[in-house]
């Protein structure tokens, strides 16, 4: 089976969306997740979309736009732990 394929985005994709990346890589590890994660920002999300699986996005800019080819998820709960649990749950489905 292929590794699926997330990126995770932010406005500048430096900070935030590293921070973000990072948590979900080790979450996804400790469940035995295998997946490439990569912070991206939001200049380069359109064609960085077309070679990911899934978004997770730290800013609602893109979970407004119709128009990305992958499934976009809110990536807020990787940074304030607030159902981070849920968002995991439904990341690891969508990579099955």
């Amino acid at each position: 089976m292929p590794v699926k394929r997330i990126i995770v985005a932010c406005g500048s994709g430096v900070a935030t969306s590293n921070v973000a990346a990072e948590k979900l890589r080790n979450l996804l590890r400790e469940r035995g997740i295998q997946a490439e994660v990569r912070a991206v920002d939001m200049k380069s999300l359109e064609s960085e979309a077309r070679l990911a699986d899934l978004l997770v996005s730290i800013t609602p800019y893109a979970s407004r736009d119709n128009e990305l080819p992958i499934p976009v998820l809110s990536g807020i709960p990787l940074l304030t732990g607030v159902g981070v649990g849920p968002l995991i749950d439904k990341i690891a489905e969508m990579t099955k």
